[in-house]
């Protein structure tokens, strides 16, 4: 799977990291024959250490995560999620070109008309992930995903983990270690947890869009394992819970236990709390939802216009908000799509929104 920085040969456990403003999660596995969860762990983050989707206070979220490693007696060996706005995917159609050196050059020769960056300050990977037959009688083309990602951005975070006595074996997408840990689910009410093929032995006719909603929320566009499109949108848990802590004067992690405990399906007497509190967290949450249906609209809009673009069947939905009661299917009802959601069988035996965070943790230590 295309990563940003390359994978190390690894022996024993690996840990998949994934940090959002609120907390850090951790996903501990390892190999013998199958994937098995040797450990995990979510610890909280001090309010402004991490903000959108980079490292804010390196010192603050180095000492969180040295004291979490710690704590739950983890290895240090990790392979770290990233996913916010300086991180850059596209998908380029050229000619299929045979020799590696000739591809790699037409690669990043047309990389550098449609990535807004220079391509000398940045980390840039590819993959090909696709094909079309050539128009009459041209070459037949082929369909390449690049991401391209800010290196002091990219440094920051390595600087970080390893202030923080880790090692880190390797930095890849957030949005692949999503599609890693629950591609196949759309299908089937579990994952095998079996490492990822860089494609389906059948190429499906139709894409699935995986949404991570955390702090921010991750979107990336899937056929079968090969990504197609990923785009991180700002809004996520940490907008809403910002407005609910403006509008009625709640500590962020208050603000988010409240979300979770409100939720949107039952009726509001049927809650338990000050009425005027669960009523305005209601009301906070249905416009979040709003805004996030809203963000997953236009996202899928754009996908559609590119021109390798295969419809959307379905969505899987993961991460945090995932596990707010009634979230899924009010936004179902406001997308039109089918949404599932689910968890790797891996994490069978932790709680619904541990399993719901340490998803995307989990994905990331799939890549061995």
């Amino acid at each position: 799977m295309l990563q940003l920085t390359r994978k190390k040969k690894i022996d024993g456990d690996l840990v998949g990291l994934d940090i959002e403003a609120g907390s850090i999660a951790a996903t501990q596995i390892s190999w013998n024959g199958s994937v098995e969860v040797t450990g995990a762990a979510i610890a909280p983050l001090t309010p402004g250490a991490f903000y959108e989707g980079e490292v804010a206070e390196p010192d603050a979220v180095a000492g969180a995560l040295k004291s979490l490693f710690a704590d739950n007696k983890l290895s240090k060996r990790v392979r770290l999620g990233i996913g916010n706005q300086r991180v850059v995917v596209r998908t380029l159609r050229l000619p299929a070109i045979d020799d590696p050196k000739e591809l790699d050059t037409a690669i990043r020769f047309q990389a550098q008309e449609q990535i807004p960056m220079p391509l000398d300050q940045a980390v840039l990977e590819y993959q090909v992930v696709g094909g079309a037959p050539g128009q009459e009688d041209g070459p037949p083309m082929i369909d390449v995903v690049v991401v391209a990602a800010r290196r002091e951005m990219v440094n920051s975070f390595l600087g970080t983990i390893k202030r923080a006595g880790l090692q880190p074996v390797g930095v890849d997408l957030a949005a692949f270690g999503m599609i890693r840990a629950l591609a196949g689910i759309e299908a089937s009410p579990v994952a095998d947890g079996g490492e990822a093929a860089v494609e389906p032995p059948v190429q499906s006719t139709q894409a699935v869009l995986f949404c991570n909603v955390g702090d921010v929320m991750n979107l990336a566009v899937a056929r079968g394992r090969a990504c197609l499109f990923t785009r991180v949108s700002n809004e996520g848990l940490e907008g809403i819970a910002k407005n609910l802590g403006v509008e009625l004067g709640l500590t962020p992690d208050h603000a988010t236990q409240w979300l979770s405990h409100v939720g949107l399906d039952r009726p509001l007497d049927q809650i338990e709390g000050d009425p005027q509190i669960v009523t305005g967290v209601r009301r906070v949450l249905e416009q979040g939802v709003t805004a996030l249906v809203d963000e997953l609209r236009l996202s899928l809009d754009y996908y559609a216009a590119q021109e390798s673009a295969l419809p959307v069947g379905e969505i899987v939905l993961c991460g945090p908000g995932s596990a707010i009661e009634g979230l899924a299917p009010r936004m179902e009802e406001g997308l039109r799509l089918p949404i599932v959601v689910s968890r790797p069988a891996a994490l069978a035996g932790y709680g619904e929104e541990a399993a719901a965070r340490l998803t995307l943790p989990f994905g990331l230590a799939l890549e061995h």
